[in-house]
Formats: C-alpha cells, sequence, structure tokens
C-alpha cells in the first residue's frame, strides 16, 4: 500500500473509533447495559491496536527498507515495536 493510501487508510478508521467513542458515550448516558458497553469498548479497542499495526508496520518498512541501516536505528525500531506491543 502506498503512504497516502495508508495516511488515508489510518484516518479513515481513526474516525470510526471517534464514533464508536461518541456511541459508547451515549449509551453510557442513556444508561445500556454493561454488556452492550464492554462489547463497543472491546470494538474500539480492536481498532486502535488495528491502527497501531498499520503505523508499526509501514514505520518498520519505511526504515529498514533504507539502505545502510545502522544498528542503532535497528534497536530504536525494536524498542518501538515493544513499547506499542505491551
Amino acid at each position: 500500500m502506498d503512504q497516502l493510501q495508508t495516511k488515508k487508510d489510518i484516518l479513515n478508521r481513526l474516525k470510526t473509533v471517534k464514533g464508536h467513542i461518541q456511541g459508547i458515550e451515549k449509551m453510557v448516558e442513556e444508561e445500556k447495559s454493561c454488556d452492550e458497553i464492554l462489547l463497543q469498548i472491546a470494538a474500539v479497542k480492536s481498532s486502535i491496536e488495528r491502527v497501531g499495526f498499520i503505523i508499526v508496520e509501514e514505520h518498520t518498512k519505511g526504515c529498514l527498507l533504507k539502505e545502510n541501516i545502522t544498528p542503532e536505528e535497528v534497536d530504536r525500531i525494536l524498542k518501538t515495536i515493544i513499547k506499542f506491543a505491551k
């Protein structure tokens, strides 16, 4: 996927997450059941995680595919991935 398409995909996913969060706020205000609310929270978590993986994937590809990558840069990339995965 090219960078422009990836950026569009990420922004669309984030807008969807924003909509889900607004929906969760409304559900809390309307005192919907905990089951319904938690299901929507799980959907938001999954969406955010997917956005993160897309960003990690693109960042890693961009960094690792360049010429003359240093061991320090590899370490930095790995630390970023580990932080995200926690």
